[in-house]
């Protein structure tokens, strides 16, 4: 059988949207996004979440960047050419996945995949997406905060969860992350539980922690991406409202999508992905 297929390398995110929204607009079912989570969330940003059932977009994850969180909750082999043979096994499947939508205090709306959040991950994913842009995998996100660290206070924050019977929590944080996604930052595994396909968001605060004690965390963060449990405030919900005690930006999936305070929400079963079985 023969399938004609189209490659586009856009130059930017803009173009990738604009792209993708002419290639489903023209009648395309199966689109494959080579690159990191942020590619891919450019792809979903284009696509919009399920309508038409009879006529549902796939998307198939080539993982290539920088973190590729999203692949390895998917169950994606690490290597590219491992991931494209998966895709094309005969025991591929089709699962439907949970996005996370985030609105935030300027009023702008949009879905990301994996994990988002405010604190030092802002200021560690400028420095990933700079000066750590070529290092491998964790190891990128592990400098990239060990930079931020230098300049970082930690932050006030305020989780408000409306749609259930979850009890606020106000802390002082490092970070605030809200996850799809047991990973973020190259496989920084601070929500180990989550899952893509259980129509929750996943909350973590990691409490604020000096140079010393991230430092002597290092050898563990880049041998299994964890850290230990007593450093975390954590809740599950469907909703979260995230509030800051001074000026913060949102990121979600390494891209800043705007300043606090943001609501996230989940959209269950959201998309569909090819995954391997």
């Amino acid at each position: 059988m023969e399938v004609t297929a189209e490659f586009v390398a856009p130059t930017s995110a803009a173009e990738m949207e604009a792209r993708v929204r002419a290639a489903v607009a023209g009648g395309t079912r199966l689109l494959f996004a080579m690159g990191g989570d942020g590619t891919v969330q450019a792809v979903v940003n284009a696509v919009g979440v399920r309508r038409d059932r009879e006529n549902d977009v796939v998307i198939g994850v080539l993982p290539s960047g920088g973190g590729n969180d999203f692949a390895s909750a998917l169950g994606m082999p690490k290597d590219l050419s491992d991931a494209a043979s998966a895709l094309c096994s005969a025991t591929t499947t089709i699962r439907s996945v949970d996005l996370l939508r985030a609105r935030t205090g300027d009023g702008a709306t949009r879905l990301y995949l994996g994990g988002g959040g405010v604190g030092l991950d802002v200021e560690t994913s400028r420095h990933a997406a700079g000066s750590y842009r070529r290092w491998p995998g964790r190891s990128r996100y592990v400098a990239a905060a060990l930079r931020a660290l230098r300049d970082f206070e930690p932050l006030g924050v305020r989780v408000e969860f409306p749609d259930d019977d979850v009890a606020s929590i106000d802390a002082r944080a490092l970070v605030a992350g809200v996850l799809n996604t047991p990973s973020y930052g190259g496989g920084l595994r601070v929500t180990p539980d989550a899952r893509v396909d259980d129509g929750l968001l996943d909350v973590a605060i990691v409490k604020p922690l000096g140079t010393r004690q991230v430092v002597a965390l290092v050898p563990r963060l880049l041998a299994t991406g964890g850290l230990p449990e007593s450093y975390f405030i954590r809740a599950r919900s469907r909703t979260v409202i995230l509030q800051t005690d001074r000026a913060c930006l949102f990121h979600g999936d390494g891209e800043i999508l705007g300043p606090a305070p943001v609501r996230i929400e989940v959209v269950p079963n959201a998309i569909r992905v090819l995954a391997p079985a």
